[in-house]
């Protein structure tokens, strides 16, 4: 296994970067489904008064794939928490050629160096949309 790229002092503080921006997404989902469960959520969207079937619908699809976002980012954050645990965190996951601390900083939960990344992109298709994190 390669040795660490980052020092103690910059894990900590994208530790603390990572924590900060799970916490944040975690209020988001709590606020968005006001303490109910997902299905209790959307089964409410659904009941919701209204003659508008239609748009109640399309408010339970925004509301789900809202969700399901959130639950993303959520889960990247979690696994890059358990990452930067191991020595190979900050390290590209394709080539192991460290990812600048100024990258990792911009962005944490990066798996790639931009090289790898750029590549892997290009090989699904074009740039994926940004989830937020």
């Amino acid at each position: 296994m390669s040795e660490s790229v980052l020092d103690a002092a910059q894990r900590a503080m994208l530790r603390e970067v990572l924590l900060a921006r799970r916490a944040q997404r975690v209020r988001e989902m709590e606020a968005l489904h006001g303490g109910e469960s997902r299905v209790q959520h959307a089964r409410e969207v659904l009941l919701q008064d209204g003659n508008d079937l239609t748009q109640r619908d399309a408010d339970r699809e925004v509301d789900l794939a809202r969700t399901d976002q959130l639950a993303r980012a959520i889960s990247a954050v979690d696994a890059a928490l358990e990452r930067i645990e191991r020595d190979d965190y900050g390290r590209c996951s394709d080539c192991d050629a460290p990812i600048p601390f100024e990258r990792l900083r911009a962005n944490p939960r990066a798996l790639r160096c931009v090289a790898c990344e750029t590549a892997f992109e290009a090989r699904r298709g074009g740039v994926r949309p940004r989830s937020s994190y």
